[in-house]
């Protein structure tokens, strides 16, 4: 989470979506940064509003505008997959070593979530249902508008670097399993297409 000050505006990390990018580009400028640990890092926009809006608005007197980025939702879990295939994934139970895209795809849509599968849902981080969703939602696939309306925001030319990227892998997935999972991202996939 980026928070800058004078220009009443906080970046939301959703996770998978370049964020590790954006703060190394912006951290310099921005009031707070909140980088570590991941909890805080990628605070939704529902614990937002409920803690850290409450207080921004206190002391400075004024509303900030919250912007985030969202991924295509399959795209999205596939980057899931990528990244827990690294050798340095934290917790060896979260590991998706071994395993094929289609093989986590179905744990995905299982209920209960198996541990490593259990990676939540941009829809709940961005627009929880009956709660204040995020101000400006960019598509990540459109990165170049995001990075335009933060420099028209910030004031000065914002080169994004290549960071934190995930190795690459097959993200093949059977018919069955791409119905299914379309079905349980239903909500994720519906609030993508509503930004085009």
């Amino acid at each position: 989470m980026l928070v800058f000050w004078d220009q009443r505006l906080v970046f939301l990390a959703t996770p998978k979506t370049g964020s590790t990018s954006i703060a190394t580009a912006l951290e310099s400028l921005a009031a707070l940064s909140i980088q570590r640990p991941p909890v805080l890092k990628h605070t939704n926009v529902q614990r937002f509003h409920r803690f850290v809006g409450p207080y921004l608005r206190a002391a400075s007197g004024a509303d900030f505008t919250t912007v985030a980025l969202m991924r295509e939702p399959l795209d999205w879990l596939g980057s899931w997959y990528r990244f827990r295939k690294r050798e340095d994934v934290g917790d060896p139970k979260n590991a998706t070593t071994g395993m094929s895209f289609d093989a986590f795809a179905r744990a995905y849509c299982a209920r209960p979530q198996p541990e490593f599968a259990n990676v939540g849902a941009q829809s709940r981080f961005l627009a929880p249902e009956g709660r204040q969703p995020v101000d400006r939602i960019f598509r990540y696939d459109r990165i170049d508008q995001f990075v335009h309306f933060l420099e028209e925001r910030l004031g000065c030319e914002i080169l994004l670097p290549h960071v934190n990227v995930s190795p690459p892998a097959e993200l093949g997935l059977a018919p069955e399993t791409e119905a299914m999972l379309r079905k349980a991202m239903a909500r994720d996939l519906e609030l993508y297409e509503s930004l085009a």
